[in-house]
């Protein structure tokens, strides 16, 4: 770019997006006269999924403003907790945030998820579809226009990531009602609807039960409940009120 250079400044939270030279604070910025800062933010790495209010000498502009000679831009982070106006909360992760869905759906969040790579392009179009809010360590895919609104998730560690997209998002916490296979919505289940589904020492070991309305999967207090009991009681305690004890399989 041979245009119209300006002066730029990223928040500390979003520096990991751009180049080393750059994290310092201000550094400047050929521009080519043409492109929207929306344009040129994400040209320096930065999806503007992540990108929070725009200040050009300190007053907010929007992605469409075309950057002048000498300007001074800061680039902001992402406003928490952040709100998604226009549909119900809900979100879609790609094939490698399967733990981070599984959580999620604990917790009683809307959580769709794609055991399988459909592609960049499917996805994009199925946050479309659906408006929900795709969640992906994926800056390409983050980038893609289609997407009704997206997230980057910024740990590999799924303690992290569900802190932070509880903390980011504030979603509506309902533990022990979502199924963690499929995402479809738990109901009380009687042992004897559900006996054929069971081995022989879980029917004898256990009387309550919940299953799935959508995939018929059966859950109640197994061994590893007390594992998933303390996942939502850490959640409950930092980001919600406190939850309905359900049973898990």
């Amino acid at each position: 770019m041979n245009g119209p250079e300006i002066t730029l400044e990223v928040a500390p939270e979003l520096r990991l997006f751009v180049a080393h030279d750059r994290r310092l604070g201000r550094t400047a910025v050929a521009t080519d006269g043409s492109s929207t800062l929306g344009h040129v933010v994400e040209s320096l790495g930065v999806p503007l999924t992540e990108a929070g209010e725009l200040l050009v000498d300190g007053r907010p502009v929007p992605v469409s403003h075309i950057p002048g000679a000498g300007e001074l831009v800061e680039v902001r982070a992402v406003h928490r907790p952040q709100q998604v106006p226009g549909a119900p909360l809900r979100f879609l992760l790609d094939v490698h945030l399967g733990t981070l869905a599984r959580r999620l759906r604990l917790l009683g969040v809307d959580a769709a998820y794609e055991s399988e790579d459909i592609g960049d392009p499917a996805l994009a179009t199925l946050s479309a579809e659906q408006k929900r809010v795709m969640l992906s360590r994926d800056r390409g895919l983050l980038r893609r226009r289609e997407i009704w609104a997206g997230a980057y998730v910024y740990s590999d560690r799924p303690e992290e990531q569900l802190r932070d997209i509880l903390g980011r998002f504030a979603p509506v916490l309902a533990p022990w009602t979502r199924c963690t296979a499929c995402n479809g919505e738990l109901a009380e289940a009687d042992k004897d609807s559900v006996s054929s589904r069971l081995e022989q020492g879980t029917q004898a070991s256990y009387d309550v039960f919940a299953q799935c309305t959508a995939c018929g999967r059966v859950y109640w207090r197994g061994a590893h409940h007390a594992r998933l009991e303390g996942i939502v009681a850490d959640a409950m305690g930092e980001f919600g009120g406190a939850g309905r004890q359900a049973p898990t399989a």
